[in-house]
């Protein structure tokens, strides 16, 4: 198979669990466990090629990006080496890529800004992603001008509106190129969970009046969370979350605080309130802990792998079928049953 040629927007802790992700699952010996799907649409992770790297970091940039990964202030588990790419990580500019509580953490460097879409072609880019920090609305958008300047499709991870937003999605499609978006779901999350126990609940006849799902974790990703975007990102779940029931009815989710000795950990708490045969009352109350970048790489291929077979297929603007099944604001919400059914379709 071809290789899938990727730029990485942000050289941060799930682009060092990506890149990980690429090399622990290319050798021959190692067992496929952990992914969702080993293999999609005849693509392995091993078809993943890293072409070009961007950050602001002074420790990153200029690196290779295999060094850069495990450059502060990145914590991301540690799980293989990764040998020297080629790819030096070229320095983007800051926009607001910076909020004002993770101003501590960043060393932004002095190096001068690199012409990113000429770095795509000359890289030979097809698949942009942006990995920036959610608070950064305006580099996630200049990111996304940047890929349509140099004929890229564009994978938007982050929970800033760029595959929601008509007229950006209405531009990619101008530019005949493929988009996906907005925030990347887990590959077994918090919000994915709490789905999941509802529908289970609902469809065992249990009628629910109040659920809440709060998060607490740490990493440069939690602070930017608090600092800039807790609201929005509490919006974008507990509307994700609420899909899964046919009925209103009480319902919280999102990010309440940044702990700093969780490093790349996160806590997840949730309470669950309801009814069932004769109105007798039911309550969950559940504690759930994951770390954070390792949990992006297996939905991350997914979609890679998806948006090369909409390059291959022609396919233009915002991709639904991939939109629905990899992310947690798609233009168009589905139910998790629909999403798996158009995902499947849209891959054969």
């Amino acid at each position: 198979m071809p290789k899938i040629k990727v730029a990485l927007i942000g050289v941060g802790n799930c682009a060092a669990s990506f890149i990980q992700g690429i090399q622990y699952y290319s050798k021959p010996d190692v067992n496929q466990l952990g992914l969702r799907n080993p293999v999609l649409a005849g693509y392995t992770p091993k078809d993943i090629e890293i072409v070009a790297a961007f950050d602001i970091d002074s420790r990153k940039v200029s690196l290779d990006v295999s060094e850069a990964i495990f450059a502060k202030p990145n914590n991301a588990p540690k799980v293989c080496d990764v040998p020297n790419l080629g790819v030096k990580v070229s320095k983007g500019p800051l926009l607001d890529g910076v909020g004002e509580s993770a101003q501590a953490l960043i060393e932004v460097s002095k190096t001068s800004d690199v012409n990113i879409a000429e770095v795509l072609i000359a890289s030979q880019t097809e698949i942009a992603i942006n990995l920036l920090p959610s608070g950064a609305s305006s580099a996630t958008r200049f990111y996304a001008m940047q890929a349509i300047a140099a004929g890229c499709a564009f994978i938007n991870a982050t929970p800033n509106f760029i595959a929601s937003d008509p007229i950006l999605s209405q531009q990619f499609k101008d530019a005949d190129l493929p988009l996906a978006g907005d925030d990347l779901v887990d590959q077994i999350g918090s919000t994915a969970l709490h789905k999941t126990l509802l529908k289970l609940l609902s469809d065992s006849g249990v009628r629910i009046h109040e659920t809440y799902q709060l998060d607490v974790g740490g990493g440069t990703e939690s602070i930017d969370t608090m600092d800039r975007t807790r609201d929005a990102k509490r919006n974008i779940k507990t509307e994700a979350v609420a899909a899964a029931l046919d009925y209103k009815t009480e319902i919280v989710a999102g990010s309440t605080d940044y702990v700093d000795f969780l490093q790349n950990k996160r806590d997840s708490y949730f309470w669950i309130s309801g009814t069932y045969f004769c109105n007798a009352p039911l309550k969950i109350d559940l504690k759930f802990q994951t770390t954070d970048a390792p949990n992006a790489g297996s939905s991350l291929f997914d979609v890679v792998r998806a948006i090369k077979v909409a390059l291959s297929k022609k396919q233009k603007g915002t991709i639904d079928a991939i939109c629905a099944y990899g992310f947690k604001h798609p233009p168009k919400m589905l139910t998790m049953e629909e999403s798996e059914v158009e995902f499947a379709k849209f891959i054969a």
